[in-house]
């Protein structure tokens, strides 16, 4: 799975109360297979909000297991460490909030590229990768020069969210500059046919 939540609980204590306890996620558990899109459903206060920060790491577990699959491996939010929790919100998890704290005045575009060029793509890449996304979801190129405050708030805006909070992005771009490392930061530049061939020779030395 790419998330399994076992026995998830969190509770608030209000000091301003008297120190009451306020248990507002209990025994929650359920699973996310990749590819799969998840609702969850309620009235208002039960809880959904304080999950999905649990998830991400906002709030801490007082009980339970949240694990997700990140780096090949399995990582539990519920105990990892703050290092482990920021590796993994830059390639494997994603928060998408209803409020975008944008810097104002900025364009969409490089609002989308700023995680990126944080992790080291240069800005050119970063913002031309921003345009895939963009593009993707379907938000216009009239928009991508323009601030998120001015897009609308029912259709453009919550696309954009989705853009600047996509962790596939930026783990992808992660793959590329680590194989480009591995070739001692030099592109290949071998044309297919040289490909080829070097295949049908490492085949040839195979057979008896």
């Amino acid at each position: 799975p790419a998330l399994v939540v076992d026995n998830a609980q969190k509770s608030f204590v209000m000091h301003l109360q008297g120190g009451v306890t306020l248990p507002v996620v209990r025994g929650v558990s359920f699973q996310v297979q990749p590819g799969e899109c998840v609702v969850l459903s309620g009235p208002s206060g039960a809880g959904k909000s304080s999950i999905l920060k649990m998830i991400f790491g906002n709030y801490r577990c007082d009980s339970g297991a949240i694990r997700i699959a990140h780096d090949g491996d399995t990582l539990d939010i519920a105990t990892a460490q703050p290092r482990q929790i920021l590796a993994a919100r830059r390639g494997s998890i994603g928060y998408v909030s209803q409020f975008l704290r944008a810097v104002p005045r900025v364009a969409a575009l490089d609002v989308v590229a700023e995680p990126l060029i944080v992790q080291g793509t240069a800005r050119e890449a970063a913002r031309e990768q921003a345009g895939v996304l963009l593009r993707r979801l379907n938000i216009p190129e009239r928009l991508w020069t323009l601030p998120p405050a001015t897009f609308s708030g029912g259709e453009h805006r919550p696309r954009l969210h989705l853009a600047h909070a996509d962790p596939a992005a930026r783990r992808t771009d992660r793959v590329a500059r680590r194989q480009e490392s591995r070739r001692g930061g030099r592109a290949d530049r071998r044309d297919k046919g040289a490909g080829r061939r070097d295949h049908r020779h490492r085949a040839r030395r195979r057979d008896p």
